[in-house]
């Protein structure tokens, strides 16, 4: 991100980091900026057939309740999306699939944030074994795209990652 560097770091975490900036606008006026530094992640779309996607029930102590989700995660450093995505993949559902294709790229929070998102069709799913993380409290289920249009008109999935994603990948 052009002179996301720039800036007095006030808050260094095992995620984030938090700066105070002062940034030049295009029209010539000075602000200041609190900006929040993520690493990035991925998010996947993994269709279990061509009618259907796996969704994950992820609890979110942050906001303290369970959200409709496709799998995601942040990169490790220096590590590559697709090889990060590969990794969540089979962490969160226990899956390894056989074709990768890049859907897009998504800013979730661009007026406060770095993270990006890079999103992931993932097609041709083997099932393994979950390998969690001792904080992933998570279950999984299949959804017909038409089960997944009800869920989201009817504003069970609020996950905006999620939301996109759905867009991106052509089921919403």
């Amino acid at each position: 991100m052009k002179g996301e560097g720039r800036g007095r770091t006030v808050h260094r975490g095992r995620l984030i980091d938090l700066l105070l900036c002062r940034r030049r606008l295009p029209n010539g006026r000075v602000c200041e900026l609190e900006i929040v530094r993520h690493p990035g992640a991925v998010l996947i779309v993994p269709f279990a057939d061509p009618g259907r996607v796996v969704l994950i029930r992820q609890y979110r102590p942050v906001i303290g309740a369970y959200l409709w989700e496709f799998p995601a995660g942040t990169l490790r450093p220096g590590e590559r999306p697709l090889r990060c995505a590969r990794r969540e993949l089979e962490e969160e559902i226990g899956c390894v699939a056989r074709v990768w294709k890049r859907i897009g790229t998504i800013y979730p929070v661009p007026g406060y944030g770095t993270e990006k998102i890079r999103l992931y069709a993932a097609r041709g799913l083997e099932w393994t074994a979950c390998r969690r993380e001792e904080d992933e409290i998570i279950s999984t289920r299949v959804f017909g795209r038409r089960e997944v249009r009800r869920l989201l008109a009817s504003g069970a999935i609020v996950d905006g990652k999620t939301i996109a994603a759905l867009v991106r990948a052509g089921i919403a």
